[in-house]
């Protein structure tokens, strides 16, 4: 077996508008690390992701990012609050539900069609499956 001494993984995401994008994700609380024309590097709970200025559909409507959080439930109040402003638009959020394996999810769509799953999972989901 190949030791790649492997000590961090990053994921690149697309972008439709690239500039919405990056505004959306740091509304969202992700920390924008480093910026040039085409691609932006984010942090988020010890974590790193890119975002870059590249668009497929099929691609981003098949893309997700898995985001372990303290509460569900208020991911989603927040979400939809951040999202009825207008500032973000294709972007969507639903409620919160118990997923099979374990965790209660709230699954938002950012601006792109990207699918994030921030996943609770301490305690009981407080909305049905």
């Amino acid at each position: 077996m190949i030791d790649l001494r492997a000590h961090d993984v990053r994921c690149f995401l697309p972008a439709q508008d690239f500039a919405l994008s990056k505004a959306f994700y740091a509304a969202l609380g992700c920390t924008l690390e480093w910026s040039d024309e085409d691609l932006a590097l984010f942090h988020l709970g010890g974590a790193r992701f890119y975002l870059q200025r590249y668009y497929v559909k099929e691609w981003a409507d098949n893309c997700m990012l898995h985001i372990s959080v303290q509460d569900a439930a208020q991911c989603f109040a927040d979400v939809s609050q951040l999202i009825g402003t207008g500032r973000f638009p294709g972007a969507r959020v639903s409620a919160p539900k118990q997923e099979p394996y374990g965790a209660c999810v709230t699954y938002v769509w950012d601006p792109s069609g990207v699918l994030l799953h921030l996943a609770q999972w301490d305690r009981a989901c407080p909305f049905p499956a």
